[in-house]
């Protein structure tokens, strides 16, 4: 697979996962979010895995820009972008780690920072 090829699977992946469909419903976040998933929130808040099967994403509508992507290993990959809060009007930085596993990419890491406007 060329970097091209990769960059574009990890980035449509996601942008999957800030769709309100999928923020909402444990059965499409378990697609692609790891078992042993954290992530750091730009509420200060520590989230695992576990925490999606009873308290959901909110449903807020999304733009993201800025994306970047660098190969760590030929199974994981970090991410690195923005995110536009449409519904709350608030610019985050974002940060993710995808590990491949059993031959699909799995969300292991993610963290967002607010930002000043």
């Amino acid at each position: 697979m060329t970097h091209t090829n990769l960059r574009q699977i990890i980035y449509e992946l996601e942008c999957s996962h800030l769709k309100p469909n999928v923020r909402t419903s444990e059965k499409e976040l378990s697609k692609i979010i790891a078992d042993d998933y954290f992530e750091i929130g730009s509420s200060g808040n520590i989230f695992y895995r576990k925490d999606y099967a009873s308290d959901k994403l909110s449903p807020d509508q999304f733009i993201l820009s800025d994306f970047e992507m660098e190969i760590l290993s030929e199974d994981c990959v970090l991410t690195t972008f923005q995110i536009y809060n449409e519904t709350k009007l608030m610019k985050t930085l974002r940060s993710s780690i995808w590990r491949k596993r059993s031959g699909e990419w799995k969300l292991f890491f993610h963290q967002g920072t607010k930002a000043s406007d």
